[in-house]
């Protein structure tokens, strides 16, 4: 059955079980019977001021190990496009064959690999006009992601390209073959030189995202085949362009009008592969059907 996801919502589902008590009188706890206890709150809320825009960020204590496959996806679908399009998303991925690594984990073949996604949260961006956006994400987040996109708002901090010099560039978001650099409905990605106004000339610099199918969400550890967990990952809807803080206050990102992905990448691809056959997708279904999804 074919989803069609034209929004993104967080559901959290809480049931309580509840016995008849016997009625008690209460008493004071001491001071020293307190100091005793631990705990951890289910949810954390943190009012957070800026310039000129005050955040307020809604934090849930759960973690998350999850495979998860979605047939379409349409977001932000307005002015003759859309934000974001995508066929078979997949968050998670099942092993090809008997002793594959992934995170320093060994799995057999048909075993699988879970998304890991801690403490998602909820946050709100309001101003002197009202909602100005929000935006969902993970604390902390890593695995893969393979799609068929065919239009990308955001950006994929982390992606290196090897250019056929041998050298490594940062990646870069282009609005099509021919076209310039753009974080609003890219269709290519390819090579981001410094200094250099870069055009996407496929296939010497840029290639369609479609050829792109899977990607390793997370940060780089030094370690091939290992990454650690990101806490950059977010998907915000925004009535302007603005600005969003990276959860330790540091330092900002910066998100466009509509709908933006920040997909903080650990991978290095070659031009030569990327432009070519492509990168191969990873096996997402039970029936491995290597890249014939479409």
């Amino acid at each position: 059955m074919t989803k069609l996801a034209y929004g993104c919502a967080a559901l959290a589902t809480l049931l309580l079980g509840i016995s008849p008590v016997a009625q008690a009188e209460l008493e004071p706890i001491s001071d020293n019977r307190m100091g005793e206890v631990t705990g951890q709150a289910f949810m954390n809320i943190e009012n957070i001021p800026g310039n000129g825009v005050d955040y307020t960020r809604m934090t849930l204590g759960i973690d998350v190990e999850t495979r998860v496959n979605i047939d379409d996806i349409q977001v932000g679908q307005i002015d003759g496009g859309t934000d974001f399009s995508a066929q078979h998303l997949a968050l998670g991925h099942i092993a090809r064959n008997d002793g594959e690594t992934f995170n320093g984990v060994t799995y057999n073949k048909g075993e699988a690999i879970p998304f890991e996604a801690r403490k998602p949260y909820i946050e709100l961006a309001e101003d002197s006009a009202g909602l100005k956006g929000f935006r969902m994400g993970f604390a902390e987040a890593r695995g893969s992601v393979s799609s068929y996109t065919a239009s990308f708002s955001g950006a994929l901090p982390g992606l290196k390209i090897r250019g056929s010099d041998g050298e490594l560039y940062e990646s870069a978001l282009f609005a099509g073959a021919g076209a310039t650099e753009t974080n609003y409905r890219a269709t290519h990605v390819g090579l981001k030189i410094p200094g250099v106004d870069v055009t996407c000339q496929t296939p010497q610099l840029c290639a369609p995202l479609t050829n792109l199918r899977s990607v390793i969400v997370g940060e780089d550890t030094g370690v091939e085949g290992s990454s650690a967990f990101t806490d950059a990952f977010f998907i915000g809807f925004q009535r302007d362009g603005m600005d969003w803080q990276s959860l330790d206050g540091a330092n900002t990102i910066s998100a466009g009008k509509g709908v933006f992905i920040n997909l903080p990448v650990n991978m290095t691809v070659d031009m030569s592969k990327l432009a070519g056959d492509g990168v191969d997708r990873l096996r997402t279904h039970q029936v491995d059907m290597g890249n014939n999804l479409f």
